[in-house]
């Protein structure tokens, strides 16, 4: 179990006037998802909220100084766990229920996790050990007490459905593959395409509960078709249109090969 205390659990990046990046540098790899906040004149766009294991909203109180849309790219652990904080909950009709209702792995390490699930996620990229935190939050904290908490959807969304920030608009992609409800948020005026687990520029799951490779394929080649300037993705670093063609031409090379 982690001994260190974190002194703080999110950090912060302002990407440009309107978009900062915040994560938790203490979770794995596996799951430190991407937490966007955007800056509309009326309203904010939160895209995801990470694994809910300290405050987001007292975290980032500084930034959250307008009414503000909490969306859930999709349902898993390490995307939905601040989203119980937020009044405003936007998901795709495929998962509304897991949101209201988290279902599935809400633990902190992988004791519990089959010898088979393990090999899967390291064949796929990921270095997995017995904990998925490198520190503690605060001292006392039992790892074990560690849970989703449900969040209640306000906006259920299906594809063509758009969020409108006041300045900013966003519409949404229904990208499913990774899991059945998975969405992207696309700007077309500025090319921005906010994709979720759909494509980052990582080790790619497809072969865990809820996923379909067909359906995956189908994303690829809808993603290699779209305009984007630059992706902002649920993990790893962001990336422009090439990058994004060469992400999607590999998946599908791998997988036409298997």
């Amino acid at each position: 179990m982690p001994v260190q205390i974190a002194e703080r659990w999110f950090e912060a990046r302002r990407i440009d006037d309107d978009i900062t990046l915040l994560w938790e540098p203490h979770v794995v790899p596996l799951l430190r998802c991407n937490i966007w906040h955007v800056r509309g004149r009326d309203r904010d766009l939160l895209v995801d909220t990470g694994m809910g294991i300290c405050s987001l909203k007292e975290a980032a109180r500084d930034l959250f100084d307008k009414p503000l849309v909490a969306a859930a790219t999709h349902t898993h652990t390490d995307h939905v766990g601040g989203h119980h904080e937020f009044e405003d909950c936007l998901v795709h009709r495929l998962e509304a229920d897991r949101l209201a209702e988290p279902r599935g792995r809400s633990k902190l390490h992988t004791r519990d996790s089959s010898p088979e699930e393990i090999r899967k996620l390291r064949e796929a990229g990921y270095e997995v050990g017995e904990e998925l935190v490198t520190a503690l939050p605060h001292a006392g904290y039992d790892i074990e007490s560690y849970r989703v908490r449900p969040a209640r959807p306000s906006r259920i969304v299906e594809e063509g459905d758009t969020v409108d920030l006041g300045g900013r608009r966003f519409e949404i992609l229904h990208l499913p593959g990774h899991s059945p409800g998975g969405i992207g948020l696309w700007e077309a005026a500025t090319g921005t395409l906010f994709s979720g687990d759909a494509i980052y520029d990582g080790p790619l799951l497809d072969d865990i509960p809820g996923a379909d490779v067909e359906a995956y394929v189908a994303t690829m080649e809808r993603l290699k078709r779209l305009p984007v300037t630059v992706v902002h993705a649920g993990h790893d670093p962001s990336f422009g249109r090439e990058r994004l063609v060469e992400l999607a031409d590999a998946y599908l090379a791998r997988r036409r090969a298997a």
